[in-house]
Formats: C-alpha cells, sequence, structure tokens
C-alpha cells in the first residue's frame, strides 16, 4: 500500500477486471438482460423507501438498466461503477452496488448499494459492499470511502458498522422526500482502518 507521502492512483481510466469475484459473488457488469431481475425490486415501494428514486414502472427500470450498464469505467472524478451482484453457485441477480470515484486530489470514493429484499439474511450486501471497500483502497489506492444514507435507515447504518465504517455526521432535514424533510447519515472509513480491519481479520483465521 502506498504512504501518505507518497500517494498513487491507478492511471484514468480505470476498468476494474470482471467479474469481481468474492467468497460467493461475481460483481458484474449490468446487461439489459438484467431488467427482470432489477426491475423485480425497483418496483417494491419497501426497497426504495429511504432512496432517492422509485418505486419504478418497468419503463423506469429500463431506463436505469441503460444507464448502469455503461457505468463500467471510471475516466474522471464523478463517474460511477453501477454493478449487478451475482450469487455465482446459482446465477441469481440479488442486487447491485454502485462505486462513485469522487477525487483524484484528495483520494476519496462512495459507495451504495440496493439489494432484493427476498435475499436478505445471508450476507450478500456485507460482501459485495467489503469487495467495494477493497476496491477503493487496494486497487485504486484511495484514502477514504464514504456512505451516505437516510437517518431513519437503521439496516443499513447496522451494515455499514458491520463493515467497519464510522458514523461521521448526521444532517438534520438535509433532504426533502416523498413530501417531508428526512435526515441524512455519513458514515466512512480511512484506508489505514481498512488495513487494520485487514490485519485484524487475517489473525483470526
Amino acid at each position: 500500500m502506498p504512504t501518505p507521502s507518497a500517494p498513487v492512483t491507478p492511471p484514468l481510466p480505470y476498468t476494474p477486471r470482471y467479474p469481481i469475484r468474492t467468497e460467493r459473488l461475481d460483481l458484474r457488469p449490468v446487461t439489459p438482460d438484467d431488467l427482470p431481475a432489477i426491475h423485480a425490486y425497483q418496483r417494491r415501494p419497501e426497497v426504495c423507501r429511504y432512496l432517492y428514486w422509485g418505486p419504478l414502472d418497468e419503463a423506469g427500470s429500463r431506463a436505469s438498466v441503460a444507464a448502469k450498464a455503461a457505468r463500467t469505467t471510471l475516466r474522471e472524478p464523478g463517474d460511477l461503477l453501477q454493478l449487478a451482484v451475482v450469487v455465482r453457485e446459482s446465477g441469481t441477480l440479488v442486487g447491485d452496488v454502485t462505486f462513485v470515484w469522487r477525487s483524484s486530489e484528495h483520494r476519496q470514493g462512495g459507495i451504495g448499494y440496493v439489494f432484493h429484499p427476498d435475499h436478505a439474511g445471508h450476507g450478500y450486501a456485507t460482501e459485495a459492499s467489503r469487495a467495494l471497500l477493497k476496491l477503493g483502497f487496494e486497487e485504486l489506492h484511495l484514502h477514504r470511502v464514504q456512505a451516505e444514507l437516510d437517518g431513519r435507515n437503521t439496516a443499513s447504518a447496522r451494515l455499514l458498522e458491520r463493515l467497519g465504517m464510522r458514523r461521521e455526521g448526521h444532517l438534520r432535514e438535509n433532504e426533502f422526500l416523498d413530501g417531508e424533510w428526512s435526515d441524512e447519515v455519513v458514515y466512512a472509513m480511512l484506508a489505514r482502518e481498512w488495513r487494520a480491519r485487514q490485519d485484524e481479520r487475517a489473525r483470526q483465521r
């Protein structure tokens, strides 16, 4: 890993080697064939309750899938990777994840995720999100990775805490969604915290 005095980032554009493989999952580019699986959760009100969009009809999901399918390479700050999360053993698409390149100068990124509730309880969201943190810290050599969520989304907060991310801020009534003001909570992890957590995991094996 690079030291703070000698930061290294990959030359842009940067495209990961796909699929990004974890113990059970493949994170791969979205394709048009994924529309039925993605629409199956994008249309559900409980999935979109704490998000900035949705629920989506089929046309909305088709546009969403087309946009996600184009987001496979990081070229400049603000660019996204939006990847399907597939259970390798069954081939089932269970959700999608987002990685955003926020700043080259400050070496910052962000993560996000949406999963089908029918596949909750298996740790897929945690496993896929950990892969994004690994990408950010070990491949892109970022200094800080952040996630934002609706303050009412306690399940998402627990997920980020399982990853070892720290709650850094609580913005009161920061967003106006569905006719009401909602709070936004910020979680983040630093590169040194990621390294310490990986060292601890290695010692426990």
